[in-house]
């Protein structure tokens, strides 16, 4: 009996799956569930037994969703899941009556509800989505993780990927003494990323300024720490709830690096020091620490592996500015190599994943050393920081930075005359009360249009089941006439007026494969 388990596990090792996914945490899960809509099948192997870590729940693993996050989940129809948000205020919001409601922050320095003038991004103005929400990092992997199983994706716990090998066919992954085969391996494996080691990725960035701490503690004299965040002289320290104690330490990251235990005593040394008080510990919970190091891969694929989320950049988790980023990155990568696998996948598709994100991710990590350069104890830091706080207490500087921080400004190069081009389409609602988010629940591309434009239609049935033609009027349509959006929600052609079909289909020709055998 031994024997043939042995034999049936042997051979459900060796079938081949179109992609191996090493983690399973949001990142890992939401490119398989894209992966999977797409029909391809999907192996995460995450080295944890259980998704459970008191890391991962409140206020730990509070997070904050930005819009590209948020308008991904409710084009996947993932979005009316999430409850935590509902329930939770932002640790760090101001509260009391008269007080204004804070909705974001730069280096800590907040920005209000009332001082955003949102009128100013004129593509926003249909969406019926929240411009940021506060979840849970434990909620949004059990939503994630159900719909992966609906979708037929085969989670397998409790095994690290320890090695690979790839060929011009495909890749051999190993997990101790067992072997997978995949076409595809992803590394969604975070900052200590096995696969970006193995795979001899390049991680180029800069060192680190502090050590962070994040804990859960009892503190016998609680009273002497101040609520909320409190830069001083020798540091930062942050008390979002009793209990709960962030503590920045600008000690170049050299604790974290040590890989020393956190201990109560330590601890308790490093808050009296930044707090400039003689707080006393009387147990620690949880703790753990983290820096600003800031690095990316210089690229994110190397034949047929390749790396999202944290394994592709690592910075400071100053707003929750990563997880938006890695999301990003599963929602531009999933329709991309599930095209590339069943050979639906123009010329250098596969590649623009490169293109697009890693300027991303650029952009991410300078905004993160941006925030510790004005964040530090010194004279010069405290002088910017000043000046920032004056620029964030405007108008526009709170409407820029709110922009910045819930990436409202994101948008790829993808060339083309109208400006709503590489941005995300607008949650247009036609006559009948739908809307495109719902449209895009299936993951196909959609030539929109607005004025039932038969050339259009005509045009959409050469690229078959990978573009779907949706006709009808819309209640604002923002002077536009059609649209072609991409699976991912971005906008890859738009006219005003008198749609021009030869650029149309150049458009279409970059993104999708003509059934007809028409040459795009």
């Amino acid at each position: 009996m031994e024997a043939l388990v042995g034999s049936k596990e042997s051979a459900e090792n060796h079938s081949v799956h179109d992609v191996i996914i090493s983690g399973a945490g949001p990142v890992g899960l939401f490119l398989a569930c894209e992966l999977a809509l797409a029909k391809c099948s999907v192996l995460i192997l995450e080295k944890a037994e259980t998704p459970q870590s008191p890391l991962k729940q409140i206020p730990f693993g509070i997070r904050g969703l930005s819009v590209p996050s948020i308008e991904a989940l409710d084009r996947r129809g993932s979005l009316k899941e999430l409850e935590v948000h509902k329930r939770l205020k932002n640790p760090h919001q101001n509260s009391g009556q008269g007080k204004r409601r804070q909705v974001g922050h730069f280096a800590g320095i907040p920005f209000h509800e009332g001082d955003v003038d949102a009128s100013q991004w004129k593509y926003r103005l249909l969406s019926s989505t929240d411009t940021s929400l506060i979840s849970e990092m434990a909620e949004i992997e059990g939503v994630l993780s159900r719909r992966a199983e609906v979708l037929g994706v085969e989670i397998k716990r409790g095994l690290a990927v320890t090695d690979f090998h790839q060929t011009a066919d495909g890749v051999t992954v190993q997990s101790g003494d067992q072997s997978f085969q995949g076409k595809w391996l992803v590394g969604c494996d975070g900052a200590r990323s096995v696969v970006r080691k193995i795979g001899g990725f390049e991680f180029a960035g800069t060192e680190p300024e502090f050590t962070g701490y994040s804990t859960q503690v009892e503190i016998a004299d609680p009273g002497k720490l101040k609520s909320g965040r409190n830069v001083t002289q020798k540091g930062m320290y942050l008390q979002s709830q009793p209990g709960y104690v962030v503590i920045q330490d600008f000690d170049g990251g050299a604790f974290h690096s040590s890989e020393k235990p956190v201990t109560l005593e330590h601890v308790q040394e490093v808050l009296r020091r930044v707090s400039q008080t003689d707080v006393t510990i009387t147990a620690l919970h949880v703790a753990t620490t983290w820096t600003d190091r800031a690095r990316q891969a210089t690229t994110y694929r190397n034949g047929r592996v390749l790396l999202a989320g944290d394994a592709a950049h690592i910075h400071a988790p100053l707003g929750g500015q990563g997880l938006n980023l890695g999301l990003g990155d599963a929602m531009n990568l999933g329709w991309k190599l599930a095209a590339t696998i069943q050979q639906k996948a123009p010329k250098g598709l596969l590649d623009s994943y490169q293109t697009e994100r890693h300027p991303i991710g650029a952009q991410v990590l300078d905004w993160s050393r941006a925030q510790v350069a004005i964040m530090g104890p010194g004279p010069h830091a405290r002088a910017l920081h000043a000046i920032f706080r004056d620029l964030v207490n405007t108008r526009d500087g709170a409407t820029y930075f709110a922009a910045r921080v819930w990436g409202v400004f994101t948008r790829y190069d993808l060339g083309g005359e109208h400006p709503l081009v590489g941005h995300s389409v607008p949650n247009f609602e036609i006559e009948d009360g739908a809307t495109i988010g719902e449209f895009m629940r299936d993951g196909h591309g959609i030539l929109l249009d607005f004025d039932g434009n038969g050339e259009l239609k005509r045009l959409t049935r050469e690229w078959g089941d990978g573009l779907k033609y949706v006709s009808g009027r819309a209640k604002e349509r923002l002077g536009l006439s059609a649209v072609l959006v991409r699976p991912d929600g971005i906008v890859a052609w738009a006219c005003d007026s008198g749609a021009d079909c030869s650029e149309l289909k150049k458009a279409a020709g970059r993104w999708f494969v003509c059934d007809s055998g028409i040459k795009n």
